[in-house]
């Protein structure tokens, strides 16, 4: 049977003093109100009433390495689209709702507190509601974190569930974004469940690695490289401008230690919904040794409508995509379906 043992032994590190707190004060120091974004990148004023609505439902929040990549005073800039409340999200429209994917009210939600079982193979684990970005768009922009991540007598009962059932092969990290965890935690979990005998794969996904690439320190890789599980983490990248000479670097260490990377992005309207935008991802992403991987069309997620770019238009994308790339370098255009027993593509 896995056990957490909460007075397990610290994993020895060489980390340099100055590198572990980094990652974590830059999360600390993350901006989060309408207020200091604006002048943070000299955003006009008059920018902040439409941005209150978005705010309340779903609070700003981004840190300052995701930030410096940023055009200052550019309204249009495609990464500050993807933090900015927008007017729009005070409006409500049909068809986009609070829980698009029924991880809450479907039947693939757990009894199991942080335990998603969507798929006969795969146990997905809540490992922590926190991010270090709110990205507009997301999926989970009302999950109730606070009911389904994981704590307590939680971690034990999950893994129980996971140790019993011999169709699980692999275990995903997600959240929130599991990395926010501090790495005794995730050296802890993580060996729990390589000594589940019918689990040969850790899947984690993540974005930290792009928002913050400071969170790739020795703590992480030392954990990350001794688990005897084969590695897959899942980055999440949508435009090559989030790409920058640290980012390449912490993806490139995290392949060295023995992670196959991969890459999926969301199609955004006035964000990547151009040819040459993708085009440019998917070259920059092999670059730092990630493999294209989903390009999800829209989650009909409520308060983000105005990001749907519609089906015809992913379509269309990814035609031009397979005309222009290589195979291997053209993610599949997917759709999550409720209910499905795995990720839907949409017929070209």
């Amino acid at each position: 049977m896995p056990m957490i043992q909460s007075g397990h032994a610290p994993v020895e590190t060489t980390t340099i003093a100055s590198d572990r707190p980094r990652w974590q004060k830059e999360l600390g120091q993350a901006v989060t109100t309408p207020e200091a974004l604006c002048q943070r990148l000299a955003l006009p004023e008059s920018m902040l009433a439409g941005m209150a609505p978005g705010h309340r439902q779903f609070p700003v929040r981004a840190p300052e390495p995701w930030l410096r990549r940023i055009e200052p005073g550019n309204p249009d800039d495609p990464l500050l689209r993807q933090i900015l409340p927008l007017p729009e999200e005070g409006e409500d429209q049909p068809g986009y709702v609070s829980d698009p994917l029924e991880e809450v009210s479907g039947d693939s939600a757990s009894a199991t507190s942080g335990l998603v079982h969507k798929y006969a193979s795969r146990a997905l684990l809540m490992v922590t509601g926190a991010c270090a970005i709110n990205c507009r768009y997301c999926f989970r922009r009302h999950f109730p974190y606070e009911e389904h991540q994981l704590g307590g007598s939680d971690w034990q009962a999950a893994l129980d569930r996971i140790d019993a059932d011999p169709a699980i092969n692999e275990v995903i990290f997600s959240g929130g974004d599991p990395l926010a965890s501090p790495d005794r935690l995730l050296a802890r979990l993580a060996a729990a469940v390589a000594s589940i005998d019918h689990v040969r794969r850790l899947r984690i996904h993540t974005r930290l690695p792009v928002v913050i690439p400071q969170r790739v320190n020795t703590d992480l890789l030392d954990w990350l490289g001794g688990s005897p599980l084969q590695k897959v983490i899942v980055v999440h990248i949508n435009h090559p401008a989030e790409i920058d000479d640290d980012v390449h670097a912490a993806l490139r260490a995290l392949a060295g230690a023995g992670a196959t990377l991969l890459n999926q992005a969301v199609l955004l309207r006035r964000i990547n919904d151009e040819a040459d935008t993708l085009e440019q991802l998917s070259e920059r992403l092999f670059e730092c040794g990630v493999l294209p991987y989903y390009l999800h069309a829209f989650d009909p997620i409520a308060g983000a409508a105005h990001y749907d770019p519609g089906d015809e238009r992913a379509r269309a994308l990814t035609r031009t995509l397979l005309e222009r790339l290589p195979g291997f370098l053209v993610p599949k255009l997917v759709r999550e379906v409720p209910g499905q027993p795995a990720k839907q593509p949409l017929n070209l």
